[in-house]
């Protein structure tokens, strides 16, 4: 058992304990060589035995420490503590987009375009180094108290060369934010992401989910027949080119979606630069007769 004072690997001094996942242990812990703050995630003792987790955390460690975005979160060392893996990475101090939703519900449309680029900017970094992330949702993306995000958990990442002999068996992922091939057991790829964050800035400007209601098969049904609902049939005012951008990175065949996240970025900085759509639009009544 990990305990407040314990040292691991020599370096890093456990300083308290953060918190408990279904695969890991966090602490936070000091790193006596860069004197830093670090999180120490540790694999939990009793999912050892299971060939499935360990590859999955193992995979986490691997595919970040080989990363350095602004906007991915940052692994400095891996290795062994007691016979179970472990990760050291940046200390967060903020909370995940999942976090921030429950409490303010949506996003204003800027400040979700000014997150999108950013984690565009990170899906487009780990795509031209080989890899798909798979899980993107706001539960794993961090929002710093500065405005930065920073996705996270790469456990059931691939490689974009995967084949079918090198992946899980089974659906895997959240299935609220699943494209529609990943729900008919496909292959995961660039595109798969791309729906997730289309998604994710559905969510975030709505406040709610296009899919959501039924167990996980009706939900992933829907996001294979049902036609992908517009922003606007629950908030009005989103500016159509932003709606748009989300329509165009769900669209149920992949081939129709975007290119990469280069070109989804690249779509919402235009959309930014339009001031028309930031204007703050007038109700019909105020317009007419300049009520309030």
């Amino acid at each position: 058992m990990i305990k407040i004072g314990d040292r691991i690997d020599g370096r890093y001094r456990i300083s308290g304990r953060i918190g408990s996942g279904g695969m890991a242990e966090v602490f936070e812990a000091v790193d006596f060589i860069s004197k830093k703050t670090v999180a120490i995630k540790i694999m939990k003792e009793e999912l050892l035995n299971d060939a499935v987790n360990v590859a999955r955390f193992e995979n986490e460690a691997k595919a970040c420490a080989s990363m350095n975005h602004p906007n991915i979160i940052h692994v400095y060392t891996r290795g062994i503590v007691d016979g179970r893996p472990y990760m050291a990475y940046e200390y967060i101090k903020g909370q995940t987009l999942g976090q921030k939703l429950a409490f303010l519900t949506q996003l204003p449309v800027y400040e979700a375009c000014q997150v999108m680029i950013q984690l565009l900017d990170a899906v487009s970094y780990i795509h031209k180094h080989g890899i798909i992330h798979r899980d993107i949702k706001p539960e794993n993306i961090f929002y710093l108290p500065n405005g930065t995000v920073k996705l996270a958990d790469f456990g059931i990442a691939v490689e974009t060369n995967i084949n079918d002999t090198k992946t899980e068996k089974g659906i895997i992922g959240s299935v609220f934010y699943l494209a529609p091939e990943i729900c008919e057991g496909k292959q995961p790829s660039i595109q798969s992401d791309i729906y997730a964050i289309g998604v994710t800035f559905f969510e975030l400007l709505t406040g709610r989910l296009p899919y959501e209601e039924g167990h996980a098969v009706d939900i992933a049904i829907s996001h294979i027949k049902k036609p992908f609902p517009s922003t606007t049939k629950y908030k009005p005012d989103i500016p159509k080119e932003i709606d748009r951008i989300i329509l165009k990175a769900c669209k149920k065949n992949p081939r129709d979606r975007y290119v990469d996240a280069n070109e989804m970025l690249e779509a919402i900085k235009a959309a930014m630069n339009n001031e028309e759509n930031f204007k703050k639009k007038k109700g019909i009544l105020k317009r007419i007769f300049g009520f309030k």
